[in-house]
């Protein structure tokens, strides 16, 4: 609520003196700084843009660190804010401005794309594919797959999983695909 205040009350006095100053303001001109603004403060796209850190600095290191775990924590996707949420939390002490950078690059991909990718559902895209983190986090997901998980229970590399449940019905009258 703060920032709204801050953001209202330097808009105003600028919209105010634009409109005394010159009668033949377009309606553009007199928009565009309330527009900066609030796209700064209230964006959801703040985070794809490219992030402008110090290293140097041990508050905007911690800051930094701070905003990349939450990130990766809460996601929306339960499976990935597991996995990605502790890789995280486990590496991010260790990066360097490039290893950061990779970072935000791979927690600015979609989730069901960047699921896929890193189960094996899909081959993701080469310039995905080149990024450290991600063959990292890959590497991890599918050494934990290969320890913990029975071949039958994993999708076959490039297609999706559409096993369910009630896989064990056989026969005529059992399921095709998935929980049905």
């Amino acid at each position: 609520m703060a920032s709204l205040r801050r953001a209202v009350f330097t808009a105003v006095p600028r919209l105010l003196s634009s409109s005394n100053s010159s009668s033949a303001a377009t309606s553009d001109s007199l928009y565009r700084p309330i527009l900066g603004l609030f796209s700064r403060v209230y964006s959801s796209n703040v985070c794809t843009q490219s992030i402008d850190f110090e290293l140097s600095n041990e508050e905007s290191k911690r800051r930094l660190f701070n905003r990349l775990m939450y990130r990766s924590k809460q996601r929306g996707y339960l499976e990935l804010d597991l996995i990605l949420g502790k890789w995280v939390e486990d590496h991010i002490h260790s990066m360097d401005e490039n290893g950061i950078k990779s970072l935000v690059h791979v927690l600015d991909l979609e989730n069901p794309d960047l699921w896929k990718w890193l189960t094996g559902q899909e081959q993701p895209p080469d310039t995905v594919n080149i990024n450290p983190v991600f063959v990292a986090v890959r590497d991890k997901v599918m050494n934990n797959l290969s320890n913990h998980a029975s071949r039958e229970t994993r999708a076959t590399p490039g297609q999706p999983w559409v096993r369910g449940w009630d896989d064990f019905k056989k026969g005529r009258d059992g399921p095709t695909a998935g929980n049905q």
